[in-house]
Protein backbone atom coordinates (compact mmCIF):
# COMPACT_ATOMS: atom_id res chain seq x y z
CA UNK A 1 0.00 0.00 0.00
CA UNK A 2 1.31 3.23 -1.00
CA UNK A 3 1.86 5.98 1.28
CA UNK A 4 1.52 9.29 -1.09
CA UNK A 5 -1.01 11.51 -0.10
CA UNK A 6 -3.65 12.25 -3.13
CA UNK A 7 -2.47 14.20 -5.94
CA UNK A 8 -2.71 18.26 -6.22
CA UNK A 9 -3.54 20.22 -8.76
CA UNK A 10 -0.37 22.51 -10.10
CA UNK A 11 -0.87 26.03 -9.38
CA UNK A 12 -2.03 27.87 -12.45
CA UNK A 13 -3.63 24.16 -13.73
CA UNK A 14 -6.00 24.06 -16.71
CA UNK A 15 -7.56 20.51 -15.66
CA UNK A 16 -10.96 20.77 -15.70
CA UNK A 17 -12.63 20.66 -11.97
CA UNK A 18 -14.50 17.30 -11.29
CA UNK A 19 -17.13 16.95 -8.65
CA UNK A 20 -19.46 13.95 -7.68
CA UNK A 21 -21.63 12.42 -5.12
CA UNK A 22 -20.21 9.18 -3.38
CA UNK A 23 -22.45 7.49 -1.21
CA UNK A 24 -21.14 4.96 1.69
CA UNK A 25 -23.59 1.73 2.26
CA UNK A 26 -22.89 -1.09 4.19
CA UNK A 27 -24.79 -3.40 6.91
CA UNK A 28 -25.10 -1.54 10.45
CA UNK A 29 -21.94 -1.37 12.41
CA UNK A 30 -19.53 -2.05 9.35
CA UNK A 31 -17.49 1.18 9.60
CA UNK A 32 -19.36 4.09 7.52
CA UNK A 33 -19.15 6.56 9.94
CA UNK A 34 -15.74 6.48 10.51
CA UNK A 35 -14.88 5.89 6.93
CA UNK A 36 -17.06 9.46 6.41
CA UNK A 37 -15.27 10.99 9.03
CA UNK A 38 -11.71 9.58 8.04
CA UNK A 39 -12.51 10.91 4.56
CA UNK A 40 -13.52 14.98 5.27
CA UNK A 41 -10.99 14.49 8.16
CA UNK A 42 -13.19 15.94 10.50
CA UNK A 43 -15.66 14.15 12.86
CA UNK A 44 -18.82 15.19 11.51
CA UNK A 45 -21.13 11.47 11.67
CA UNK A 46 -21.08 10.02 15.07
CA UNK A 47 -20.06 6.05 15.96
CA UNK A 48 -21.12 3.88 18.12
CA UNK A 49 -21.11 -0.20 18.73
CA UNK A 50 -25.01 0.66 18.58
CA UNK A 51 -26.80 -0.28 15.32
CA UNK A 52 -28.42 1.94 14.05
CA UNK A 53 -27.04 5.27 15.55
CA UNK A 54 -26.76 7.03 12.25
CA UNK A 55 -30.19 8.66 11.43
CA UNK A 56 -29.58 10.85 9.12
CA UNK A 57 -28.44 11.80 5.96
CA UNK A 58 -25.27 12.65 6.53
CA UNK A 59 -23.02 14.89 4.13
CA UNK A 60 -19.82 15.71 3.74
CA UNK A 61 -17.28 17.25 1.72
CA UNK A 62 -13.59 16.86 0.78
CA UNK A 63 -11.64 18.89 -2.57
CA UNK A 64 -8.26 17.58 -3.16
CA UNK A 65 -6.33 19.32 -6.27
CA UNK A 66 -9.27 19.67 -9.17
CA UNK A 67 -11.66 17.04 -7.47
CA UNK A 68 -14.33 17.06 -5.33
CA UNK A 69 -15.90 14.28 -3.46
CA UNK A 70 -19.31 14.91 -2.14
CA UNK A 71 -19.54 12.17 0.20
CA UNK A 72 -23.43 10.55 1.50
CA UNK A 73 -23.00 8.69 5.15
CA UNK A 74 -26.30 6.77 5.01
CA UNK A 75 -28.08 4.58 7.91
CA UNK A 76 -27.11 0.95 7.81
CA UNK A 77 -29.90 -0.86 6.23
CA UNK A 78 -31.96 -2.12 8.53
CA UNK A 79 -33.32 -5.94 8.24
CA UNK A 80 -34.46 -6.74 11.59
CA UNK A 81 -37.29 -4.48 12.72
CA UNK A 82 -40.30 -3.09 10.79
CA UNK A 83 -40.66 -0.04 12.67
CA UNK A 84 -41.78 2.74 11.26
CA UNK A 85 -38.17 4.82 11.91
CA UNK A 86 -35.95 2.29 10.37
CA UNK A 87 -38.87 1.66 7.10
CA UNK A 88 -37.73 5.54 6.58
CA UNK A 89 -33.75 4.51 7.35
CA UNK A 90 -34.41 1.56 4.74
CA UNK A 91 -36.04 4.69 1.89
CA UNK A 92 -33.13 7.27 2.83
CA UNK A 93 -30.82 4.32 1.77
CA UNK A 94 -32.76 3.41 -1.38
CA UNK A 95 -33.05 6.96 -2.22
CA UNK A 96 -29.41 8.08 -2.00
CA UNK A 97 -28.33 5.04 -3.96
CA UNK A 98 -30.90 6.79 -6.94
CA UNK A 99 -29.04 9.87 -6.68
CA UNK A 100 -25.35 9.06 -6.69
CA UNK A 101 -22.42 8.92 -9.39
CA UNK A 102 -20.61 6.45 -7.25
CA UNK A 103 -21.05 3.65 -4.15
CA UNK A 104 -19.26 2.51 -1.73
CA UNK A 105 -20.23 -1.09 -0.57
CA UNK A 106 -18.28 -1.52 2.69
CA UNK A 107 -18.06 -4.90 4.00
CA UNK A 108 -15.42 -5.90 6.66
CA UNK A 109 -12.72 -7.36 5.48
CA UNK A 110 -13.27 -11.68 5.13
CA UNK A 111 -16.79 -11.46 6.07
CA UNK A 112 -20.47 -11.23 3.78
CA UNK A 113 -23.40 -12.35 5.55
CA UNK A 114 -26.88 -12.62 4.45
CA UNK A 115 -27.07 -9.07 5.90
CA UNK A 116 -24.22 -7.73 3.36
CA UNK A 117 -26.28 -9.50 0.65
CA UNK A 118 -29.23 -8.09 1.20
CA UNK A 119 -27.70 -4.35 0.63
CA UNK A 120 -25.79 -5.39 -1.82
CA UNK A 121 -29.28 -6.52 -3.77
CA UNK A 122 -30.16 -2.73 -3.43
CA UNK A 123 -27.15 -1.15 -5.30
CA UNK A 124 -29.02 0.13 -8.68
CA UNK A 125 -27.52 -1.31 -11.88
CA UNK A 126 -25.08 0.94 -14.01
CA UNK A 127 -23.29 2.91 -11.38
CA UNK A 128 -19.41 2.16 -10.65
CA UNK A 129 -19.37 0.29 -6.76
CA UNK A 130 -16.11 -0.05 -5.36
CA UNK A 131 -15.81 -2.89 -2.76
CA UNK A 132 -14.18 -1.49 0.12
CA UNK A 133 -13.07 -3.96 2.57
CA UNK A 134 -12.57 -2.59 5.65
CA UNK A 135 -10.98 -3.83 9.24
CA UNK A 136 -8.27 -5.06 6.78
CA UNK A 137 -5.81 -4.46 10.31
CA UNK A 138 -7.93 -7.17 12.30
CA UNK A 139 -7.89 -9.75 9.49
CA UNK A 140 -5.40 -11.98 11.17
CA UNK A 141 -4.37 -14.88 7.88
CA UNK A 142 -4.35 -12.68 4.86
CA UNK A 143 -3.67 -15.80 3.00
CA UNK A 144 -8.00 -15.66 3.65
CA UNK A 145 -8.47 -13.04 1.77
CA UNK A 146 -8.00 -13.80 -2.07
CA UNK A 147 -10.59 -16.26 -2.01
CA UNK A 148 -12.88 -14.43 -0.36
CA UNK A 149 -12.16 -11.72 -2.79
CA UNK A 150 -12.56 -14.60 -5.39
CA UNK A 151 -16.83 -14.81 -4.07
CA UNK A 152 -17.23 -11.41 -3.82
CA UNK A 153 -16.29 -11.29 -6.90
CA UNK A 154 -18.78 -13.88 -8.23
CA UNK A 155 -21.29 -12.21 -6.36
CA UNK A 156 -20.85 -8.59 -8.31
CA UNK A 157 -19.21 -6.96 -11.29
CA UNK A 158 -17.45 -4.52 -8.68
CA UNK A 159 -15.59 -1.61 -10.50
CA UNK A 160 -12.61 -2.07 -8.25
CA UNK A 161 -11.48 -4.05 -4.89
CA UNK A 162 -9.91 -1.49 -1.98
CA UNK A 163 -8.51 -3.45 0.96
CA UNK A 164 -7.98 -1.02 3.70
CA UNK A 165 -8.38 -0.04 7.29
CA UNK A 166 -10.58 3.59 7.77
CA UNK A 167 -8.29 4.20 10.69
CA UNK A 168 -4.92 4.44 8.47
CA UNK A 169 -4.61 7.77 6.78
CA UNK A 170 -2.68 6.34 3.91
CA UNK A 171 -5.54 3.90 3.02
CA UNK A 172 -7.65 6.73 2.98
CA UNK A 173 -5.77 9.16 1.07
CA UNK A 174 -5.00 6.51 -1.47
CA UNK A 175 -9.27 6.13 -1.62
CA UNK A 176 -9.01 9.32 -3.69
CA UNK A 177 -6.99 8.50 -6.03
CA UNK A 178 -8.87 5.64 -6.73
CA UNK A 179 -11.57 7.47 -6.94
CA UNK A 180 -11.24 10.74 -8.55
CA UNK A 181 -11.40 9.44 -12.19
CA UNK A 182 -14.91 8.45 -11.82
CA UNK A 183 -16.52 11.75 -11.13
CA UNK A 184 -17.98 13.64 -13.80
CA UNK A 185 -16.12 16.88 -15.05
CA UNK A 186 -18.23 19.63 -13.79
CA UNK A 187 -17.65 22.91 -11.41
CA UNK A 188 -17.54 22.16 -7.64
CA UNK A 189 -21.23 22.06 -5.16
CA UNK A 190 -19.30 24.06 -2.53
CA UNK A 191 -16.97 25.98 -1.10
CA UNK A 192 -13.24 24.38 -1.30
CA UNK A 193 -13.46 24.75 2.36
CA UNK A 194 -16.89 23.40 2.67
CA UNK A 195 -16.81 19.92 5.27
CA UNK A 196 -20.51 19.22 5.90
CA UNK A 197 -23.76 20.79 4.63
CA UNK A 198 -24.79 20.11 8.52
CA UNK A 199 -25.45 23.26 10.71
CA UNK A 200 -23.09 22.98 14.10
CA UNK A 201 -25.67 23.21 15.72
CA UNK A 202 -26.58 19.78 14.39
CA UNK A 203 -23.58 18.50 14.40
CA UNK A 204 -23.51 19.07 18.11
CA UNK A 205 -26.42 17.54 18.95
CA UNK A 206 -25.54 14.63 17.32
CA UNK A 207 -21.69 14.23 19.15
CA UNK A 208 -23.76 14.60 22.74
CA UNK A 209 -25.85 11.75 21.33
CA UNK A 210 -22.90 9.78 20.58
CA UNK A 211 -21.34 10.50 24.28
CA UNK A 212 -24.73 8.97 25.51
CA UNK A 213 -24.94 6.03 24.05
CA UNK A 214 -21.33 5.39 24.96
CA UNK A 215 -22.28 5.78 28.58
CA UNK A 216 -25.49 4.30 29.12
CA UNK A 217 -24.60 0.95 26.68
CA UNK A 218 -28.22 -0.54 26.31
CA UNK A 219 -29.83 1.73 28.75
CA UNK A 220 -30.73 4.27 26.25
CA UNK A 221 -32.18 2.91 22.86
CA UNK A 222 -30.99 4.10 18.82
CA UNK A 223 -34.09 5.83 18.90
CA UNK A 224 -32.80 8.67 21.35
CA UNK A 225 -32.85 11.90 20.03
CA UNK A 226 -31.09 15.39 21.46
CA UNK A 227 -32.36 18.58 21.42
CA UNK A 228 -30.27 21.97 21.82
CA UNK A 229 -32.13 23.73 24.56
CA UNK A 230 -30.13 27.15 23.36
CA UNK A 231 -27.50 28.12 20.92
CA UNK A 232 -25.50 31.55 21.11
CA UNK A 233 -23.11 32.87 18.69
CA UNK A 234 -20.09 34.05 20.15
CA UNK A 235 -18.85 37.74 18.97
CA UNK A 236 -16.21 36.18 16.74
CA UNK A 237 -18.32 34.10 15.00
CA UNK A 238 -17.82 30.79 16.42
CA UNK A 239 -20.62 29.54 17.69
CA UNK A 240 -21.29 27.47 21.07
CA UNK A 241 -24.06 26.08 22.34
CA UNK A 242 -25.16 27.88 26.00
CA UNK A 243 -27.23 26.52 28.63
CA UNK A 244 -27.17 22.48 27.32
CA UNK A 245 -29.05 20.07 25.64
CA UNK A 246 -32.03 17.56 26.82
CA UNK A 247 -33.11 13.96 24.93
CA UNK A 248 -36.84 14.31 25.42
CA UNK A 249 -38.76 11.66 27.00
CA UNK A 250 -41.34 10.78 23.54
CA UNK A 251 -38.06 9.28 22.32
CA UNK A 252 -36.72 7.35 25.35
CA UNK A 253 -37.87 5.09 27.63
CA UNK A 254 -34.78 7.00 30.33
CA UNK A 255 -35.42 9.91 32.12
CA UNK A 256 -34.38 13.14 29.92
CA UNK A 257 -31.33 13.70 29.93
CA UNK A 258 -29.66 17.26 30.10
CA UNK A 259 -25.65 17.50 28.90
Amino acid sequence: MSDAAPSEQPPGSDVPQRCGLIAIVGRPNVGKSTLMNALVGQKISITSKKAQTTRHRITGMRTVGEAQFVFVDTPGFQMKHATALNRTLNRTVQSTLGDVDVVLFLVEAGRFDMADAKVLALIPEGKPVFLIANKLDEVQRRSDILPWLKGMQERHPFTEFVPMSAKRKSDVERLFDILKPYLPEQDWMYEEDTLTDRSEKFLASEIIREKLFRLTGDELPYTSTVVIDKWEEETEGRAAPRGGASAPPSWSSATPTRA
